[in-house]
């Protein structure tokens, strides 16, 4: 049985794995290689997730750890994503070390994981919601990446060609946080009778999904001024990291969000 304390032994290999796909991307290896080595990462750490599900007998995705794993997980798919599409052979390489920090931090920041999940959590709409928003987060975090790269280290004509990949990283990232929503408010309606109760995840959620839609608007209506753009991407990359772990933290949620994240 997967427990916890096999972690370590899961993602350094899924790490080395994806690390030697970097490096193929890098150096402009065959893409064999590039696909090979990023894909046999992702099925070693899908192992171990699959692994904590069928040992907690739940999906694991009640703590924020938990959490981090799914971020972990999808942050090289949506590196590979990018880069089957686009080719950017440095994607692979910030998504890998962005995996491996998460990682650590699940390493020697230990959570207590056990089989209790509340009967709320126990609906069929609770593992896509999550894995929609996951994926969503792993997307916008590459966006935010593009966002660093192109304002403090690409100008010009370069900057005016990879702002299109910023772009289309949001629109995938927004249509799954949309995704998300949606599911969220199904659940809602199923687990407590009502869609929507400006509960302080739900509203932050709201504000997250409206700064990245106020990005693309801004984008269609001013499209020559990037580095505005840019910063406000940067900002909505705030407003997402408030709303994934950041609310925990505000009095707003203490004693009474249903969504903060239980930590034992």
């Amino acid at each position: 049985m997967i427990t916890w304390d096999y972690l370590p032994y899961f993602g350094l290999g899924a790490t080395i794995l994806w690390a030697l796909g970097a490096y193929g991307a890098a150096k402009e290896r065959r893409a064999l290689w590039v696909y090979g080595f990023t894909l046999a990462g992702l099925l070693v750490f899908l192992s171990f997730v699959i692994g904590m599900w069928i040992s907690l007998d739940r999906p694991p995705m009640r703590t924020m750890g938990e959490t981090r794993l799914w971020y972990s997980l999808f942050l090289p798919v949506a590196g590979l994503i990018t880069y089957g599409r686009w080719r950017y052979k440095w994607i692979l390489s910030f998504g890998t070390v962005l995996s491996f920090v998460f990682i650590c931090i699940n390493i020697f920041k230990p959570e207590i994981h056990n089989k209790t999940l509340m009967p709320a959590l126990q609906s069929p709409w609770f593992a896509p919601h999550v894995i929609s928003y996951m994926f969503a987060y792993a997307m916008l975090g590459a966006a935010f990446l593009m966002a660093i790269y192109l304002l403090f280290f690409r100008r010009g004509l370069t900057q005016e060609r990879e702002i299109d990949l910023t772009d289309n990283l949001v629109y995938v990232g927004l249509s799954f946080l949309g995704l998300g929503m949606l599911m969220g408010a199904v659940w809602a309606k199923e687990a407590w009778g009502h869609y929507w109760s400006w509960d302080p995840k739900e509203t932050w959620a709201a504000v997250t999904w409206f700064f990245y839609l106020i990005y693309i608007h801004y984008r269609l209506a001013s499209p020559r001024d990037y580095n505005k753009a840019l910063v406000l991407l940067l900002i909505s990359f705030v407003m997402l990291q408030i709303c994934w772990w950041g609310i925990n933290f505000l009095p707003s949620a203490q004693g009474s969000s249903i969504h903060t994240y239980n930590m034992e």
